[in-house]
């Protein structure tokens, strides 16, 4: 059974302005885990409970709910993406912004 995709505004955003071939790599792989969410890596430390599905050198980073959705935390290079993500969770953006 189909789980359902919880996308940010802001990653929707960052996604609109990526090649078209990373786009379409990028949508693959979130149909592949809406569909199969334990196909990522289980992340360990400060960022347990969430996965990494790598796309070469881009991870997104999701989190597998008990309400069958998978939110999508962030996606971005190998080179920064962990760094940039313990530090969304630590500080997450107010709702006011």
């Amino acid at each position: 059974m189909r789980y359902r995709l919880s996308v940010p505004g802001e990653i929707v955003e960052f996604l609109r302005s990526l090649h078209p071939e990373l786009k379409r790599k990028i949508k693959a792989a979130l149909n592949l885990i809406a569909a199969e969410p334990d196909v990522g890596k289980s992340l360990r430390d400060e960022l347990r409970g969430l996965k990494s599905f790598k796309i070469g050198r881009i991870r997104i980073i999701y989190k597998v709910t008990s309400k069958r959705i998978i939110e999508i935390v962030a996606i971005g290079p190998r080179r920064t993406i962990y760094e940039e993500t313990y530090r969304l969770l630590k500080n997450p953006p107010s709702a006011g912004r």
